[in-house]
């Protein structure tokens, strides 16, 4: 197969450029989707009480608002069945149950091995995302019951009066264990670090106003905008000021003493870290989940036995343990599959940590282009916002990309970019010395997020420039 684009992935990254590819007459592209279905995140995640933690509204594309979302913040079936109908229009173009086994820049184009056949493109996009490579914990020992990750949920567990430990805090933790906790016999709560935790605030779409959004689109584009500008002002307490972060700091405290009475219980729920170190979540029922008698809050797992789990001073018997462990986000699993110019994998070439001219290009690399990737992620505000940008700015280089042309950030610019990014991160309080998901730890480098507001980078680099590129013929 030839084409102009070839687009791994069918997540929001990978069906969104499809989807402006076509919109713009362009018609020689692919998606290659390893799994069966699209969705990304949201295919793969089906955890009880799994739910966008950004205001749905503003987690959807701009081009293609969805009316009919239920809640402020969506149960994540929507979000997957919004994604299904988002792929309706580019269904001829998507390869699911496709495997990319290698892909290697020929010195005129990419050439891609999968496992439905050899596929040659002239544009490489990688829409892969971050969240794809379960993390899961290296403790000694072996567990005879049963063990799954968070996002490869088994539906086939009985739960309702089951022990069940729940290893981890973060953002899939929280909002799982009040689920867990409602059907469970008894249930353990291993944390590493306690999680700073918001009201979330949730609200219900009725059924006029969803007929509201559905008949006037300026209504719901209206919502959007103000729910952008809400979440762009939440950068200052998340980030950019000390004292919007101490205010904030003090409201989730207040959640927490609100929600949980026992002195005891409320001290080990509470954070050991700076406010925004780590990424902040939003919950009404965690801290109540935490509170009920079944449950007991310990510290980190340390190992296994047969049919127990282990912390540092406890020895828990349990049936069946969720690993809400979170992914490996610093080190993308195809970056030992893509090949640049010069014969070096993209895992090579990242070596000191990941990173990309504009968080989207990388040198030596060719017309290949990274969406969601290095510090392309927000701590405060919707991701769509900035893949949006990205893709306007895939489509801008593209248009400078005639066929037998292709275009290379210059390594100085690549360099550049991360000096900037990881200057811009120095005084911010991802790396004020907690343990986060932002943060390469072979590096120290913070390699995931864009350490402004999502305004800024749309400025910069929604619009192509050429200025850092080389441009390079056969």
């Amino acid at each position: 197969m030839r084409v102009r684009v070839a687009i791994v992935g069918a997540g929001f990254a990978g069906l969104g450029t499809a989807l402006r590819l076509q919109a713009e007459g362009e018609d020689s592209f692919v998606v290659l989707e390893r799994a069966s279905a699209v969705g990304g995140t949201w295919r793969d995640n089906t955890y009880p009480g799994v739910a966008c933690d950004v205001p749905a509204h503003l987690y959807c594309f701009s081009f293609l608002p969805n009316p009919s979302f239920s809640r402020r913040f969506a149960p994540g079936g929507e979000i997957r069945d919004y994604l299904e109908r988002a792929a309706d229009p580019v269904r001829d173009h998507l390869r699911l149950g496709t495997d990319v086994e290698s892909a290697a820049w020929s010195g005129s184009d990419w050439r891609l091995t999968t496992s439905r056949g050899p596929v040659r493109a002239e544009v490489l996009v990688l829409a892969a995302g971050r969240l794809t490579a379960p993390r899961l914990p290296e403790v000694p020992g072996e567990f005879a019951g049963t063990v799954f990750h968070s996002s490869a949920w088994d539906h086939s567990v009985e739960l309702d009066g089951a022990r069940v430990a729940v290893v981890g805090t973060g953002a899939s933790a929280v909002q799982l264990l009040p689920e867990v906790v409602a059907r469970a016999r008894s249930v353990v709560l291993m944390q590493r670090s306690a999680p700073y935790v918001l009201p979330r605030q949730d609200e219900t779409y009725g059924v006029q106003e969803r007929a509201r959004f559905a008949a006037r689109p300026e209504a719901l584009s209206g919502l959007r905008a103000s729910l952008f500008a809400e979440a762009e002002r939440l950068y200052d307490a998340r980030v950019g000021d000390l004292a919007a972060r101490h205010e904030a700091r003090s409201r989730a405290l207040s959640h927490l003493a609100a929600q949980v009475a026992d002195a005891d219980l409320r001290a080990r729920l509470t954070p050991d870290h700076e406010f925004g170190c780590k990424r902040v979540l939003f919950s009404d029922d965690y801290y109540l989940a935490a509170t009920r008698p079944h449950v007991t809050v310990t510290g980190p797992l340390t190992g296994f036995d047969a049919g127990a789990i282990l912390s540092r001073d406890d020895r828990h018997e349990v049936d069946v343990v969720v690993l809400a462990t979170g992914f490996h986000t610093t080190g993308q699993p195809y970056a030992g599959l893509v090949r640049g110019r010069s014969g070096l994998t993209l895992e090579e070439h990242w070596t000191e940590g990941m990173q990309a001219y504009a968080s989207t290009a990388v040198a030596d690399f060719p017309n290949m282009y990274v969406l969601d990737g290095p510090n392309a992620s927000l701590s405060h505000n919707s991701a769509l916002v900035m893949i949006e940008a990205q893709i306007d700015y895939v489509l801008g280089a593209l248009r400078h990309t005639p066929t037998g042309v292709a275009l290379e950030v210059t390594a100085a610019a690549e360099e550049g970019y991360a000096r900037e990014m990881t200057a811009r991160s120095i005084d911010k309080p991802w790396t004020s010395g907690c343990s986060n998901w932002y943060v390469d730890s072979r590096t120290g480098r913070q390699s995931l997020l864009w350490p402004g507001r999502a305004t800024e980078f749309r400025d910069r680099f929604a619009t192509f420039d050429p200025e850092p590129y080389v441009v390079r013929t056969p």
